[in-house]
């Protein structure tokens, strides 16, 4: 785990646009099996999360069409959480950072840290978006 003072500033990306902090398995269940759409992200403190995922997840929540819930967990922290949210996203291995969108509690897109690293945060945004406008 990570001292909570190096992460608070990297949480605080996604919950400043009104992201949903996940921090254990209960509360994951609750909001994917819930009904409508859910998006997911695995946060991280790794440069392809700061440089990439967050900027791209924040960019992609700004579209007309997007999910029900905007949710994270984040790896290296809550385990718990993580590891429930990585079941739900089975068979993709777990990565992190990584993305999946949810509807009525099944898994209808993924993006996974390999299609995260090295690829601008517009791009990311743009895949998320076009994810958003054909499920929510």
């Amino acid at each position: 785990m990570y001292p909570e003072y190096l992460v608070a500033p990297m949480r605080e990306e996604l919950t400043k646009v009104g992201f949903e902090e996940l921090k254990d398995a209960e509360a994951v269940t609750n909001a994917i099996e819930s009904e409508g759409t859910v998006f997911v992200m695995v946060n991280s403190v790794c440069g392809c999360a700061a440089a990439m995922a967050r900027p791209a997840a924040r960019l992609a929540a700004q579209n007309d069409k997007h999910p029900d819930k905007f949710v994270t967990v984040f790896a290296g922290m809550e385990k718990e959480a993580v590891d429930k949210a990585r079941a739900y996203m089975l068979p993709y291995p777990p990565s992190s950072p990584s993305m999946a969108l949810f509807k009525d509690g099944k898994l209808v897109h993924m993006i996974e840290r390999h299609q995260i690293e090295g690829r601008p945060a517009q791009m990311i945004a743009d895949n998320l978006k076009h994810a958003f406008d054909q499920y929510c």
